[in-house]
């Protein structure tokens, strides 16, 4: 039963095929926690070009994983990163992300058998 994300725009934009879903899932366990990493890295050294690149590659995969909360979050990590704000500013919404991610990426893993 997944709590943390909602594969239902996955299944609707794959006409229900499951390898296509396998492979959206497999790509987001894999991919998105590297990238939150780099966002991190970003925020830490007040990189906001970086911190912006990863935000606004991830944040597709977090609206087709149906992650609201963790998508609207993201959004305002990269208002942020062209505001080229304080550091403080985004910690905590930063770290919400990071938390829902983490905890996706564990529910799909054991869901999934990944």
């Amino acid at each position: 039963m997944a709590i943390n994300y909602n594969l239902a725009k996955v299944y609707a934009l794959s006409d229900n095929d499951t390898e296509f879903v396998m492979q959206i899932i497999t790509l987001f366990v894999t991919e998105v926690p590297q990238d939150m990493l780099q966002i991190d890295l970003g925020i830490k050294t007040k990189d906001h070009k970086l911190a912006y690149a990863y935000a606004h590659k991830i944040k597709p995969s977090l609206d087709l994983l149906g992650m609201n909360v963790a998508f609207e979050e993201i959004l305002q990590v990269e208002a942020w990163t062209k505001a080229e704000g304080k550091r403080k500013e985004i910690v905590d919404t930063f770290a919400s992300v990071q938390s829902q991610v983490e905890k996706a990426v564990k529910e799909i893993k054991k869901d999934f058998d990944i």
